[in-house]
């Protein structure tokens, strides 16, 4: 594979069923942040409010799964070019998750001139995404397969246990309401001010103790990967894929009835949850690419799979610039250049619901556009 940001650091192999589930992932977290209009929004486009999923609530832990089933292809042959020389590949982990990093706190305060700085986000999706590749990375290289179920194991049971058993003051334990739970709790006390000024009580979903079963939703990923990369024949490691995502998304269902499925907490039931559902799509990716070789089928994915965070950084970039653009209208007030736009494109003739999905479709099918020039003329852009 060649090194892309999308790919964080895949050199060596090609795995075409995972470009296909990336790519499909940005796709649907592309289409679900960019409504026309938040309140005509269908209900599947939209977060559960607190407890329970839509399918809005797959995308974002089927990233991170992503990124843990690309580590083994990424390190794998640069660890064996190097002679088991470590030290090149901490470099590239520690350089990646600070350019992560760096690009979250970008989005997040975006344009600058208008940050309120003493309530300026500091956590974030690409915040996230930096933290739990840096731990998975480290992780494939210093610990064995065994280790690695045991650090994500205690991962989700420690988490479970501290968000039912510790106290918070004024609330007590066991309070996993927006105001009462530890996870917000925390977040208040480390953070103050500098979280998501729209998330349900004091906490963020980005925050800081629920990024501890993030990681875990990246570890479920390395075991795909190492499991894809094993010497087992295709079929084995289909009904692999098949047998564990199915086990595990009925187990997430089952346990929800005493710590529930929640994606602002990211309970361990969300990500056990969650992590069966992505190894039953990335299991379909693998039958239709991988082993009945139909690329043709996904291959729209694909184009946004190799690029995945170019694509999402760029279209985030471009709806904050969309709405920060503005000149004044008719009837009073200002409208922004994407309200203009929805408007006469959409608004003016089609049902309210139809046209907020249609601007969606819209912003969606412009980044595909882009991924698929990119993807043709090779041009895989690096961090």
């Amino acid at each position: 594979m060649s090194a892309s940001l999308s790919q964080v650091g895949a050199e060596t192999e090609r795995l075409g069923s995972l470009d296909a589930f990336r790519g499909a992932t940005i796709a649907a977290m592309i289409l679900v942040n960019n409504a026309g209009d938040w309140d005509k929004t269908y209900a599947p486009l939209l977060h559960a409010e607190w407890n329970g999923w839509t399918p809005t609530d797959l995308v974002f832990p089927f990233f991170l799964f992503a990124v843990g089933v690309a580590i083994p292809y990424a390190f794998a042959g640069r660890l064996a070019r190097s002679g088991g020389d470590r030290s090149p590949l901490h470099r590239q982990i520690v350089r990646r998750t600070a350019i992560l990093f760096a690009l979250g706190l970008f989005l997040s305060w975006f344009p600058f001139y208008s940050v309120d700085w003493p309530t300026a986000r500091i956590p974030g999706v690409l915040q996230r995404i930096a933290a739990v590749y840096f731990v998975a990375g480290l992780a494939w290289l210093h610990l064995g397969a065994r280790a690695r179920t045991a650090l994500m194991i205690a991962l989700l049971a420690a988490y479970w246990l501290a968000m039912m058993l510790v106290p918070v003051p004024g609330h007590g334990a066991g309070d996993l309401s927006p105001n009462g739970n530890l996870a917000a709790w925390i977040d208040h006390l480390v953070l103050g001010r500098h979280t998501w000024k729209k998330a349900p009580g004091p906490g963020d979903p980005e925050g800081i103790l629920s990024t501890l079963p993030a990681i875990a939703t990246a570890l479920i990923g390395l075991f795909a990967g190492d499991w894809l990369r094993s010497p087992r024949t295709r079929q084995q490691k289909l009904r692999g894929l098949l047998l564990w995502g199915g086990a595990a998304t009925v187990a997430g269902l089952a346990l929800a009835r005493w710590f529930p499925i929640n994606k602002n907490l990211w309970t361990s039931t969300y990500v056990v949850f969650t992590g069966g559902m992505a190894l039953l799509l990335l299991a379909a990716a693998y039958f239709l690419v991988d082993v009945k070789g139909r690329a043709a089928w996904v291959r729209p994915f694909t184009h946004f799979g190799t690029n995945a965070i170019v694509a999402f950084f760029g279209s985030t970039l471009m709806a904050k610039i969309a709405l920060l653009i503005r000149w004044p209208a008719a009837e009073g007030g200002t409208v922004s250049l994407q309200q203009w736009l929805y408007r006469h494109l959409f608004a003016s003739w089609l049902p309210d619901y139809v046209s907020s999905l249609a601007w969606a479709l819209l912003f969606t099918a412009f980044w595909w556009g882009v991924s698929a020039l990119l993807y043709r003329r090779r041009i895989f852009l690096k961090i």
